[in-house]
């Protein structure tokens, strides 16, 4: 999830947001306390120079006009002046040699006590006072713009990468061998882009894989004509070595068409699959019976008990392909067959592989040796049908054995 793109332009828009409200309150902080350097600068002017009114001269009209030019005013109501001394909050309190001032805070409104050192006081209201609540509403609708503006450009970049998942979904039934898909996008940007050549590879590989099917599906159809015709043809001729030849040519090349048919019906998801539940003794009979293997070739260890749901003829030929290989590749033409719960396994006594199984499981792959120690289509075949049925080919040597294995078969209990 982390890897997500999704995620990532979370994460960013995330820490852009943080950053955001981390600025917010230091301008905060910074404006606070530039606001009370302000009030305390103005209180202090005021306060001095009523201090010294009052050591000098008597309280007249002259000097409560000087007053107004502060925006402060001079408070007589005894029971006002009274309420602010006792409930009011003493902001601060500052004292010089002339006397002394205090800010009150009361009633959402600011009073400053002046007191002098020959004992007259005053009580004067702050007209010009808003409070600081008020005074950040610019700061608040700033941060508030900057943070609406951030959520829009999240959704709108959102909103630009949202065909990617349709892309991904799209993909993802693609990869499950699903080619009726459509990812066309007429959006005119780079995913788009991405999309339409998607869509245009798939179109073409949609169109070579019918043309694939028909090719085969003709070959075959052309090739069983002829076969047919020659083992009719076959067992017309008297009895002798001659006709035995002819029929275990025919006989083979039928069984060869038969693969190639069933590759043709293998997928990647195994959708073409008729998977039933079958005894493996059932399924390695038949494999026997394809493979035409002599008793002295092979070797059977079972549990007997043991069920797979498989598709019966294409796991009979996977078996068969095995047991062909075992006998034709081993130096004493024996191959030996387990079958339990966890895996089913072909032992053949004979030299290591030259390559890693990865190599031979290739169509048409040969070894040094081509006439006797090739692999061709078998082992080919056998990985295809073990795929299409979630199964996995699995190869050791081990004690002068060549060990094939059959794993991840889930037995049905």
């Amino acid at each position: 999830m982390k890897k997500s793109i999704f995620y990532n332009i979370t994460f960013i828009f995330l820490i852009a947001a943080m950053a955001v409200g981390v600025a917010y309150l230091y301008m905060l902080k910074y404006d606070k306390q530039k606001y009370s350097q302000e009030l305390n600068q103005r209180y202090s002017i005021v306060a001095r120079a009523t201090l010294m009114k009052l050591l000098s001269e008597p309280i007249t009209e002259k000097f409560k006009n000087e007053l107004a030019v502060y925006d402060m005013k001079l408070i007589k109501d005894t029971k006002l002046i009274k309420n602010v001394l006792q409930k009011g909050e003493v902001l601060q309190k500052l004292r010089v040699k002339v006397g002394s001032s205090a800010i009150y805070f009361y009633d959402d409104s600011n009073f400053l006590l002046i007191e002098s050192i020959n004992n007259k006081a005053l009580l004067l209201y702050d007209k010009a006072y808003k409070p600081y609540q008020n005074q950040i509403l610019y700061i608040k609708l700033i941060f508030g713009g900057m943070l609406i503006v951030l959520l829009l450009a999240y959704l709108w970049t959102i909103s630009r990468l949202g065909p990617i998942k349709k892309l991904k979904h799209e993909i993802d039934k693609f990869a499950k061998g699903d080619l009726d898909i459509n990812c066309k996008m007429d959006r005119g940007d780079e995913i788009s882009e991405v999309a339409n050549a998607f869509d245009n590879a798939v179109n073409k590989i949609k169109k070579l894989n019918n043309s694939r099917k028909l090719f085969l599906r003709n070959i075959m159809h052309e090739l069983k004509t002829p076969i047919t015709k020659g083992m009719l043809s076959a067992e017309m001729l008297p009895p002798g070595k001659q006709k035995q030849r002819l029929t275990s040519v025919f006989q083979r090349l039928e069984s060869l068409l038969n693969e190639f048919i069933a590759i043709e019906q293998i997928t990647v998801d195994g959708s073409f699959l008729n998977k039933r539940v079958y005894r493996i003794i059932d399924i390695i009979d038949e494999a026997i019976d394809l493979s035409m293997a002599e008793h002295q070739n092979y070797e059977l260890t079972l549990q007997e008990d043991l069920q797979l749901k498989v598709d019966f003829k294409l796991f009979s030929i996977a078996i068969k392909n095995m047991i062909d290989n075992g006998i034709k590749y081993s130096v004493d033409n024996k191959v030996l067959i387990y079958a339990e719960d966890e895996s089913i396994d072909f032992l053949s006594k004979g030299t290591k592989l030259e390559h890693d199984l990865d190599y031979y499981i290739e169509p048409f792959t040969q070894g040094s040796n081509r006439n006797s120690k090739s692999f061709g289509l078998g082992l080919y075949i056998v990985d295809s049908i073990l795929n299409a049925h979630k199964m996995k080919l699995v190869y050791e040597y081990k004690n002068g054995y060549n060990i094939f294995k059959f794993t991840n078969i889930m037995p049905i209990i």
